[in-house]
């Protein structure tokens, strides 16, 4: 049995080292892609601070992404490539922080609450399969540390699963 253990406020590298090494203990022999998935979204939203909404979005056809498991308010079900911050994101093939969604050209309002945002796309053999997603209730809530720190967590997600 896994029980995650509360992470101290000692900077964000040596948070973020901490949050992967307890993602690694999680997904320790489990390959199924979508138990890790709802594990990865129930862990991240447990444990970093300021979000509202932490979790997927597969690639289930080249054009559209589809919610996978996620913590937080209902979200949005699809969403085309090239829109919003999540289609952006499998678009560019490219991780999107966003410090201000407000400013962000076509940005897919599932919760208004929402004023940043942190995209990263999961990566396989250079394919796309779909996008980690983070929100928060702060503008500016993500930095780069941030953003490696979940680069890393969602390279460890695809190394663990099967897809």
């Amino acid at each position: 049995m896994f029980t995650t253990k509360t992470i101290e406020n000692t900077g964000k590298a040596s948070f973020y080292r901490e949050l992967n090494s307890q993602l690694e203990g999680l997904l320790h022999g489990e390959r199924d892609f979508i138990a890790n998935a709802a594990n990865v979204s129930a862990l991240v939203f447990g444990l970093v601070p300021d979000l509202n909404w932490a979790g997927f979005y597969f690639l289930k056809q080249q054009d559209e992404l589809v919610l996978g498991p996620f913590q937080g308010k209902v979200a949005c079900v699809r969403i085309p490539v090239g829109k919003g911050v999540c289609g952006t994101a499998v678009a560019d093939a490219k991780t999107q922080l966003v410090p201000d969604v407000h400013a962000f050209p076509g940005h897919i309002a599932c919760d208004a609450n929402s004023r940043s945002e942190l995209v990263v796309p999961l990566v396989k053999d250079g394919r796309i399969l779909g996008v980690l997603d983070l929100d928060s209730p702060l503008p500016g809530r993500f930095d780069l540390e941030d953003q490696a720190g979940f680069e890393t967590l969602a390279a460890l997600y695809v190394a663990a699963s099967d897809f």
